[in-house]
């Protein structure tokens, strides 16, 4: 994890520094000395391989530096105040795409060839063909305009965020929703399923006793970088419904060539992404007994 971490970050800065344009860049051209001067404030000046070493010494104790866009505030200043809208979005959406994916995969896959499994699937179709910027539109134009159910957008209040939750996790349960149904459905063939149904098992315990925990696996193995990609957002949702998140910081700090809160930004999204991940691999070990016995037997 720690390794993973370490390259992460040593890459990111390599391709900020290298890449053509600079943070002090513009229109109208500021004099070299100016410029220098603003170089030993960012500290910026010097060879690559000392701004390398002292943004690794200054990580190690804490400091994700200042911004050099959003001048006299810090990165974790930014972070601090956008990170948690953002994590709240993102974890509400995650709840949603997680138990609604699971229990339209399961329907799905217990009703197998039926009209139950057909109109499943070509909910899941629709889903996933919709990109959000039609989706949330789209759900604005019914459930605010039309039917003035929801507030159009905003941060405050439950209802404001209900509807950008449910736009950013519909993708995501329906992806959930098909990989459960074909997991399930290849789970239905296994020989230990075939004994408990001889057995006299209720279909019902069978399921979710049985079948479901096996075929949970490929599920839990989308679900660590799913859950690190909705804790942190989605600039697209964010934009639609006038959510101050950190998606904005983020693509700004692209355009705007600001390596320190880029490279902020993408420390959180790597130690979120290994986190899950290695959650997921805990998860395996209690869904799976067998993998946990060969790790015992090896």
């Amino acid at each position: 994890m720690l390794l993973v971490l370490f390259c992460v970050v040593s890459i990111t800065f390599f391709l900020i520094r290298l890449s053509p344009g600079g943070p002090f860049d513009s229109e109208r051209k500021i004099s070299p000395v100016i410029e220098h001067q603003l170089q030993i404030k960012y500290r910026l000046a010097g060879p690559l391989w000392r701004q390398y070493i002292d943004y690794w010494n200054d990580l190690l104790h804490g400091d994700l530096r200042i911004s050099t866009k959003y001048r006299n505030r810090s990165v974790s200043e930014i972070l601090a105040q956008t990170l948690p809208v953002t994590i709240t979005l993102g974890s509400l959406a995650f709840l949603l795409a997680l138990s609604c994916g699971i229990f339209i995969g399961a329907l799905a896959a217990t009703h197998a060839n039926s009209r139950i499994d057909h109109a499943a699937l070509l909910l899941v179709i629709v889903a996933i063909s919709l990109p959000s910027f039609i989706l949330g539109p789209l759900l604005i134009l019914i459930f605010c305009v039309g039917l003035h159910w929801l507030p159009v957008g905003g941060w405050g209040t439950p209802l404001q965020l209900l509807l950008p939750a449910v736009t950013l996790a519909i993708p995501f349960m329906a992806v959930i929703a098909k990989l459960l149904r074909d997991s399930l459905c290849e789970t239905f063939q296994e020989d230990f399923i075939r004994t408990a149904r001889a057995k006299g098992l209720s279909e019902t315990a069978l399921v979710y006793s049985h079948a479901l925990r096996i075929a949970l696996l490929p599920v839990v193995s989308l679900s660590g970088p799913l859950a690190a990609n909705l804790l942190t957002g989605s600039i697209v949702i964010e934009t639609i419904f006038h959510i101050p998140g950190a998606g904005n910081f983020f693509i700004n700090a692209i355009l705007n060539r600001d390596g320190f809160l880029l490279c902020g930004a993408v420390i959180v999204y790597c130690a979120l992404l290994v986190v899950f991940n290695f959650l997921v691999d805990l998860t395996y070990l209690v869904l799976d007994p067998r993998i946990r016995n060969n790790g015992e037997n090896a």
